[in-house]
């Protein structure tokens, strides 16, 4: 097993619920923000933020798969929806999860395709530790719309 290696992101906050995230590195700053009536909705919320870290990393995790066997699979496009309802206690949370990704091309035109969609979500780091505690479902479609995972 390789080294942990350690991440920091440091909040401050602007005013109410805003708050501005620094990630380092000369990074530009996010302004994060809740949804009225809490907040202002003045840049992403916690959700929002999540959803794109799940969808970002599993969209990553694909296009490494498919790279790696020498694919070119065109722009691609993925979209991640959270369905947020109340627990047994009463309270808000993130119930599930599903990312649809959404390749440039046509199935028929990569290789290796089938072993790819098989391995590529073990591989995202975010989305699978996100997985541990929020059900999470992936889809995969070609440029056809042909759902291939």
């Amino acid at each position: 097993m390789s080294e942990a290696t350690e991440h920091l992101v440091t909040l401050r906050q602007r005013q109410d619920y805003q708050f501005e995230i620094e990630f380092g590195g000369g990074r530009p700053l996010l302004v994060a923000d809740e949804p009225p009536p809490l907040g202002q909705a003045a840049g992403p919320s916690p959700v929002q933020m999540l959803l794109g870290a799940v969808g970002d990393c599993m969209s990553s995790s694909l296009l490494f798969a498919l790279r790696k066997f020498r694919n070119d699979p065109g722009s691609i496009t993925t979209e991640a929806r959270a369905h947020v309802g109340r627990n047994d206690d009463g309270r808000l949370r993130v119930l599930h999860i599903d990312v649809h990704i959404r390749l440039g091309r046509p199935a028929a035109e990569l290789q290796h395709l089938e072993r790819i969609l098989d391995q590529f979500e073990a591989f995202c780091t975010v989305g699978e530790s996100v997985r541990a505690g929020i059900p999470t479902d992936i889809a995969v479609f070609d440029s056809d719309g042909t759902r291939l995972h």
